[in-house]
């Protein structure tokens, strides 16, 4: 083998790993892809079947009690109704009652799952359902853990 035939065969065996490693990123880089955002590259739109997340055995859909709405646990007030029709049938209420934010907290939270959970465009109701939720459901400054109260206290032995 003279040094041009050589030279040949090395440049062809360099040619083919270069390939064999940029493939090698591209597969890479498409996992990550796929594993950070599973509907990548899915072109079948998903049929969601939506089932309400409100319990309403043997409870008037629309009762209140001592300002309580008592299928979702929500608080009275305007845009009740709207909240549990555009936030129950996705999610449980407690989902709802166990945060708090702000306007532009709540409002950011619904762009959220528009983007990424396929939340439809609430349209009008969007603001009322963002004010709703912004007085019922503020951010609380509560500070500390409140002391404990009524607590039987027993003696180590």
């Amino acid at each position: 083998m003279n040094s041009n035939d050589f030279k040949q065969t090395v440049k062809a065996i360099y040619i083919k790993l270069v390939l064999f490693f940029a493939l090698l990123v591209f597969v890479a880089i498409m996992l990550i892809i796929k594993i950070t955002n599973p509907s990548f590259l899915n072109t079948q739109k998903e049929e969601v079947e939506v089932n309400q997340y409100v319990s309403t055995d043997g409870i008037d859909p629309n009762e209140i009690k001592n300002g309580i709405h008592l299928p979702t646990g929500f608080k009275e007030g305007d845009g009740l109704f709207e909240v549990v029709i555009s936030c129950t049938p996705c999610h449980s209420a407690k989902l709802v009652t166990q945060n708090r934010a702000t306007k532009e907290g709540w409002s950011s939270i619904i762009k959220w799952m528009q983007e990424t959970q396929n939340l439809w465009d609430l349209g009008e109701n969007e603001s009322i359902i963002v004010n709703y939720l912004a007085t019922h459901y503020a951010p609380e400054n509560k500070g500390r853990r409140e002391n404990l109260k009524d607590i039987d206290w027993y003696d180590l032995k």
